[in-house]
């Protein structure tokens, strides 16, 4: 969504940006779905965060998926400068990535399932960019809440890296770390493409499939 050049690579933390003590003001409620933007959530209910690029389009995916999603949000993380703008994130200068939050019902729908929509959804072999989107907060990531989370989003970045290399593609970049705090975007961010049906979508994928369900723990 922005042009500008930034930085390669995340950068040390002491040059980063100081941000803020308050939080940014967001959303209630999903603007798609009517449930609330922010926790607490319902009991039996688990969180995903993903990075796959532009946060729009990526947004989208997972609401559209219907059935045993509770709500989604957009908003950054994996860096270090609290409670950042927007405009702070495309700077390169808080070493945030945009990222969609997922809350889900796991007895609806499995975080492997949501896996493979994050792996279909993107290319995760591309660094710190997404197609003409370049910049760190632009990398490929998923960001896990128990060593179940982990251990699933590692079985299948293996799995579909194997996929990957048969097509001649490289080796995945995708980061996989534990969650830490998730900064809620800005209003106009969240659902945008409800919003702005025509607005800009950047997301694409490699039109590999993900092997969930063989051999990968769902």
């Amino acid at each position: 969504m922005f042009f500008t050049v930034k930085p390669a690579a995340k950068l040390p933390k002491d040059k980063t940006l100081p941000g803020r003590a308050e939080e940014i003001a967001t959303a209630k409620t999903h603007f798609v779905l009517g449930t609330p933007l922010q926790g607490p959530y319902p009991d039996g209910t688990e969180t995903a965060v993903f990075g796959l690029g532009c946060f729009w389009g990526a947004e989208r995916k997972f609401w559209q998926i219907g059935e045993g999603i509770y709500t989604t949000a957009v908003g950054y993380a994996a860096g270090d400068t609290p409670n950042p703008t927007y405009e702070e994130v495309c700077s390169g200068k808080t070493n945030h990535n945009e990222l969609v939050l997922v809350v889900f019902d796991p007895a609806r729908i499995s975080y492997a399932r949501l896996l493979a929509i994050f792996w279909e959804s993107h290319n995760p072999t591309q660094g710190m960019q997404q197609g003409n989107d370049r910049g760190t907060q632009y990398r490929s990531g998923i960001y896990t809440f128990s060593d179940a989370q982990r251990a699933q989003a590692e079985a299948t970045r293996e799995a579909y890296g194997t996929e990957l290399r048969k097509r001649g593609f490289g080796a995945i970049t995708t980061e996989i770390e534990p969650a830490g705090p998730f900064y809620f975007a800005e209003e106009y961010h969240q659902q945008y493409l409800a919003k702005v049906p025509h607005g800009y979508c950047g997301l694409g994928g490699t039109g590999v499939s993900c092997p969930v369900g063989t051999g990968v723990a769902s």
